[in-house]
Formats: C-alpha cells, sequence, structure tokens
C-alpha cells in the first residue's frame, strides 16, 4: 500500500466491428491486464458491437508499466477464443494528472497522444480536463486478428495516503 500512487477507473465503453468467432456472432469479453491485476467485463451475447459500459479499477504503483487488453468470445463447452489485444500506456495521461489543474473550462484538451507503432491507438486520443478530473478517451485497434476497435476512458483516482506523483 505504501508504494500505491492511485487508482486508475477504466471505463470499458464499447467494441466496435468485432470479429466473428462463432457460426454467424460472438460473445465477447474484455480483460485488462496490468502486473499481477487481472479484470474482466461481463460478457455481451450474440454482438459485434457490444456495449460494456463497466467500470474497472487497477491499483497502479508503476505508472510505466503497460496494459494489456485482451477481447475473448466466450464458448460454452471449450476454451474461449481470442478476438485479438492491445496494450497501452498510462504514462502522458499520468503526466497530465501531475500538471495538479484546477480552474479550467470543462472539455480544455491538456495533451494529445499520437497513434503510432508503439501504440494501439485507431486514431488520435485527448486528454482533456472534465468535471474536475482529468480524463483520457482512446480507441484501440485490436492486434493479431482481423478487425475490431475497443473505446475506453481512462479517470484517475487519488487514494488519500498514498505516495504523491
Amino acid at each position: 500500500m505504501e508504494n500505491l500512487l492511485g487508482l486508475l477507473r477504466i471505463h470499458v465503453q464499447r467494441g466496435v466491428n468485432l470479429a466473428i468467432r462463432d457460426v454467424v456472432s460472438s460473445d465477447p469479453y474484455v480483460v485488462i491486464k496490468m502486473g499481477k491485476q487481472k479484470l474482466k467485463t461481463r460478457v455481451v451475447k450474440k454482438n459485434l458491437n457490444p456495449e460494456w459500459n463497466d467500470d474497472l479499477t487497477l491499483s497502479i504503483s508503476d505508472p510505466h508499466a503497460p496494459i494489456h487488453l485482451h477481447v475473448y468470445d466466450k464458448d460454452t463447452f471449450s476454451l474461449d477464443d481470442k478476438m485479438g489485444d492491445a496494450e497501452f500506456s498510462i504514462g502522458p495521461f499520468i503526466e497530465a494528472v501531475k500538471m495538479r489543474l484546477q480552474g479550467l473550462p470543462n472539455n480544455t484538451i491538456v495533451t494529445k497522444v499520437l497513434p503510432s507503432r508503439q501504440n494501439c491507438l485507431a486514431e488520435e486520443s485527448h486528454i482533456v480536463w472534465k468535471d474536475g478530473k482529468v480524463v483520457q478517451n482512446m480507441v484501440l485497434r485490436l492486434r493479431n486478428v482481423e478487425c475490431g476497435e475497443v473505446e475506453l476512458q481512462l479517470h484517475w483516482i487519488d487514494i488519500p495516503g498514498s505516495r504523491h506523483l
């Protein structure tokens, strides 16, 4: 607990154009891993454009550790099928949180993260000041699969008594 910087709330919004793994559709869910932490969303039945709207919370002690996202198709009688994966870094997001911004107008863009070979972003990701906190919206393009994207939103939660950023 003494090494904890804070909590990262990941709002898994939806999947777009996910790959078909069953006969005509899939039953997708998302698994997010960081270090030894592993969290998963609920399964959405028979949907290639699922709306999860699930909040998953990771405790952050190393802001440089990558976060891995995996999408699976839930199967009843066999192992779940892989539907792609992505990886992202929270480095730029943490830098924006460290600025301790206050009093900015709502929806002010603090910084932008451009898609590159080092990240799985499908498009430019804005880190914004919204409702008194730093928020990052991102669309991740899934790797190791023919198609699919996952939309996320990141929020930072300070913990009293935690190590300061």
